[in-house]
């Protein structure tokens, strides 16, 4: 038999260092300041989209560059990546993101500033059209490819960067405590 996997859907991830405590503090200070955005967010703070314009937040911002330095290589992208917009989510316990996709950007991301294992899973859910609705049934436990759902642990340090058309969504937050993060799009230059 000829096996060949077309039309793969790629998650990146990668880990990266930096100090999650004060940025967990800058952005807890920011959330006091403003009211917020109300958009995919039930009962969270969703920041202003600027944040990769604020002095405090370019040493995540350098980090988010460094990783999509790769993922262009990988994608044999050849145009240089422009950060569209970059903002803050705070999902206070019991509260999640609807499912959606971000339009007018190539590569989308998340960055986990502060979460644990029952703070809300990233789910992305498998791109091709009707595939929900056949559901065969399996006898032994499936091989990722044959998902038709994914469930991406908010590990903090993590960053996950995916295609933008790519229906997503995050879980209730079930902990006591407050799940951080940092949501972003990126173009390539010329297209922004």
């Amino acid at each position: 038999m000829i096996k060949e996997h077309f039309f793969p859907t790629i998650i990146y991830a990668q880990d990266i260092q930096l100090d999650n405590k004060t940025l967990s503090n800058d952005i807890i200070v920011w959330s006091q300041k403003e009211k917020g955005l109300k958009k995919t967010n039930v009962k969270g703070w969703h920041s202003d989209t600027n944040m990769h314009q604020l002095p405090q937040f370019k040493s995540l911002v350098d980090q988010l560059f460094l990783v999509i330095q790769d993922v262009w290589k990988e994608e044999q992208l050849d145009k240089q990546p422009v950060l569209g917009n970059m903002w803050a989510n705070i999902n206070y316990p019991g509260s999640y993101n609807r499912p959606h996709v971000h339009p007018n950007s190539l590569f989308s991301g998340v960055y986990f500033v502060q979460a644990n294992e029952s703070s809300g899973k990233l789910v992305c859910n498998d791109p091709r059209p009707g595939v929900q609705t056949n559901k065969p049934l399996r006898k032994n436990k499936l091989p990722q490819q044959l998902w038709n759902e994914c469930h991406l642990a908010p590990i903090p340090g993590r960053v996950i960067m995916f295609p933008a058309w790519l229906w997503h969504c995050v879980e209730p937050n079930e902990s006591n405590d407050l799940r951080i993060s940092v949501s972003f799009n990126f173009l390539q230059k010329g297209f922004e």
